[in-house]
């Protein structure tokens, strides 16, 4: 039996996957995204079941012997071997079937055959829309941000003056860094909202804690930073976040597990606020999230559990 690592080798959560899957003995099949020349994959549906074989740098698998795939993919149009080709090239569309063949595989694999997926590109969706998401999470229990998305940038000063300090971000699944609003800076370039809608936020006061779900078992990080965005703690405070290791009440857990679960997401990084007015504010699910961090600063088992959970199909 094998797990398909589905990303490129050398980024730090795929190489502490890898290293994972080894030191548990399971045979882990490396699909590098910019090897696609290398690679060839069918899928067909018989019986309600998938089907198929993949094959990569020489050798050959069928993929009902895959008991899970890990996904943090590139997209076809974003491989540099590809920049500059002509939309029919033959390499754009060998790699893009292969792209194509894999997320059919994956989307299908979970209902038909109990192949577990960390996660599928469709339920990753849900994070492109931070408002959208916003709802899922309340539904799931957790309060969230006072929250304006707007271009309006009267709408944007009135929701400023009523919450003090807010912070501002984006409102898709692309990063940016977290800011809190300086009216002495920031209040110029209000009116460039109309160019682009931005999300405003209350700033929730309080300690910063990091959930990762994987399967049914949740492993949590509680950070000690001043920093708006305790991410690039350094360039806003000076001084790098702290992380320690955080025992979840088990309400709390579950809770976090369910809303991983409600989203399709087995493999998933919540994040939250332990907000001093005694709210536990959810800021949102990410989808592919970058542990290596939280796992060596705060000594978690995070790639040992997912490699755990992605060969027990």
């Amino acid at each position: 039996m094998s797990v398909i690592v589905w990303g490129v080798p050398t980024e730090s959560p795929v190489a502490l996957l890898i290293d994972a899957l080894d030191r548990q003995g399971t045979d882990a099949v490396i699909l590098h995204p910019r090897r696609f020349a290398s690679q060839t994959v069918e899928v067909a549906f018989r019986s309600g079941a998938v089907v198929g074989s993949l094959r990569t740098e020489g050798r050959t698998i069928d993929l009902g012997d895959v008991t899970g795939v890990y996904v943090r993919c590139v997209e076809p149009e974003l491989l540099p071997e590809l920049s500059g080709l002509a939309p029919d090239h033959p390499e754009r569309r060998h790699a893009a079937s292969v792209y194509a063949a894999l997320t059919a595989f994956t989307e299908a694999a979970p209902a038909s055959s109990g192949c577990r997926v960390a996660s599928r590109l469709s339920s990753m969706a849900s994070n492109m829309s931070k408002p959208y998401q916003a709802q899922r999470i309340q539904t799931a229990g957790f309060d969230t941000p006072e929250t304006l998305l707007t271009d309006d940038p009267d709408e944007a000063a009135a929701f400023l003056d009523a919450h003090p300090g807010a912070i501002f971000k984006s409102a898709s699944g692309v990063r940016s860094v977290v800011r809190e609003f300086d009216p002495a800076v920031d209040i110029e370039r209000l009116g460039r909202i109309r160019w682009c809608p931005v999300q405003f936020q209350e700033n929730v006061r309080g300690r910063d804690v990091r959930v990762h779900v994987v399967g049914d078992e949740a492993y949590a990080a509680i950070v000690d930073s001043d920093a708006t965005d305790y991410r690039y703690a350094r360039a806003q405070v000076g001084k790098d976040a702290e992380l320690a290791r955080f025992d979840l009440p088990d309400d709390l857990a579950a809770r976090c597990i369910g809303l991983a679960t409600s989203l399709d997401l087995p493999f998933a990084g919540v994040d939250l606020k332990l907000a001093h007015d005694g709210r536990v504010v959810c800021f949102e699910v990410n989808p592919s999230p970058g542990y290596p961090w939280y796992e060596s600063e705060a000594g978690l088992p995070i790639s040992d559990a997912l490699a755990r959970w992605l060969a027990a199909a």
